[in-house]
């Protein structure tokens, strides 16, 4: 099959991506072909990317005086990219999360694409849930490491598989999310812990859509959980909750020191820019002290769960709540329609997601309001069926 014959199944498929150009207009709202939106498909969860109060005062710390701020940084980490800015959040990181150690990735997909093929060899297991992100799966496939996917959330059918393999390899990870991207629910990292702990494993927790956005002072659901010294790995990215670049993983100082030594998403690339490390640490530096976002976060999350749970739908109470369509092109007329009334929603397809599960996945940012979830609402169906679909 050719190229342009892939192009046109997928499009018949009803599976056609494009690349759109959407423009931020402060607040919830944003700018898409022509018309002003409230913006229901961003990570921005604490509305920390727009908020210009915010942005000028970094702007006046950053650049007191004669003080300059470099726009690129033109080698890798372990050459000359590595400026004292790197260091500083990453001892931030240390002193929140109590952890001897910290390092910090261009992304949570350089992340998730290069600790586990770093830190696993032959002879070694990967047991990983079901629904894990796409950079998770990547990074799996690229280690020489044995992978067994376990049921989405079924802790019973992984103690199964420890109660089986584990005497069998020298290692085993056990890798899981937190907040889970596409249907908002969340790990028990509590019984995950206890797992690893009884086997004998090395627990991986990605906190992508939890960091910032969960926690007393923003540092995820382990820290909800009360877990967050008894995980081996915690990864979380800056560009979600955090409204930079980046991501971290926190850790013990031997992976760390090994991680430097073998990552190659990490040793092989640039670094990021210093004014993007700098507006990052400004932005950590805060985090404990954004609760009234988080509050508000938890206020939209937990209207969303009541006004849809009205309509029939099955939901968790989460900033990330789909609403399950299951056809692709009723999804994205269903889309089409909520941009005429003024919202801009996405429908999420296969292979982002099970075959049938198509969804509109509503992001809630703490810079929305109740009225406008509430108009929201007006333009969601009711739920036809068991499988939550409209």
């Amino acid at each position: 099959m050719n190229y342009d014959e892939q192009l046109l199944k997928i499009r018949d498929a009803g599976l056609m991506r494009e690349l759109r150009a959407v423009e931020a207009k402060g607040g919830a709202t944003c700018n898409y072909r022509g018309q002003d939106l409230i913006n229901l498909a961003s990570n921005d969860y604490l509305g920390l990317a727009n908020d210009m109060a915010l942005k000028q005062a970094f702007i006046h710390q950053a650049w007191k005086g004669d003080a300059w701020m470099s726009f690129g940084a033109s080698s890798s980490r372990l050459l000359t990219g590595n400026t004292a800015l790197y260091e500083e959040v990453e001892e931030l990181l240390c002193q929140y999360y109590k952890a001897d150690a910290a390092l910090f990735f261009n992304s949570g997909y350089h992340a998730n694409m290069g600790i586990l093929p770093a830190l696993t060899e032959k002879g070694d297991l990967i047991l990983s849930d079901k629904l894990c992100h796409a950079s998770i799966i990547d990074g799996i496939r690229l280690s020489q490491a044995d992978h067994v996917r376990f049921r989405h959330l079924d802790y019973g059918q992984l103690n199964t598989l420890l109660e089986k393999k584990r005497h069998l390899y020298k290692r085993v990870f056990i890798v899981v999310e937190s907040v889970y991207s596409m249907d908002g629910d969340a790990a028990d990292l509590a019984q995950l812990v206890a797992l690893k702990e009884q086997y004998d494993c090395l627990l991986y927790v990605d906190e992508a859509h939890a960091v910032g956005a969960v926690g007393d002072t923003g540092l995820g659901l382990c820290e909800q959980q009360k877990v967050a010294e008894r995980i081996d790995i915690v990864v979380g990215t800056m560009g979600k909750a955090y409204a930079s670049v980046g991501a971290f993983a926190i850790m013990n100082s031997t992976l760390k020191r090994l991680l430097v030594n073998k990552a190659r998403t990490l040793i092989y690339t640039t670094a990021l820019p210093p004014v993007n490390m700098a507006w990052t640490k400004f932005i950590i530096e805060r985090m404990p002290a954004l609760k009234p976002q988080r509050q508000q976060l938890n206020i939209l999350s937990t209207y969303m769960h009541k006004a849809l749970s009205a309509k029939g739908y099955n939901v968790h109470k989460s900033h990330i709540v789909p609403v399950m369509v299951g056809d692709n092109k009723v999804a994205v007329q269903l889309s089409e329609h909520m941009y005429k009334e003024g919202f801009l929603v996405f429908p999420i397809r296969p292979p982002t997601v099970p075959v049938n599960t198509t969804r509109l996945r509503i992001s809630l940012t703490a810079d929305m309001s109740i009225s406008a979830l509430e108009k929201l609402m007006q333009f969601i169906p009711e739920c036809k069926n068991q499988n939550n679909e409209i």
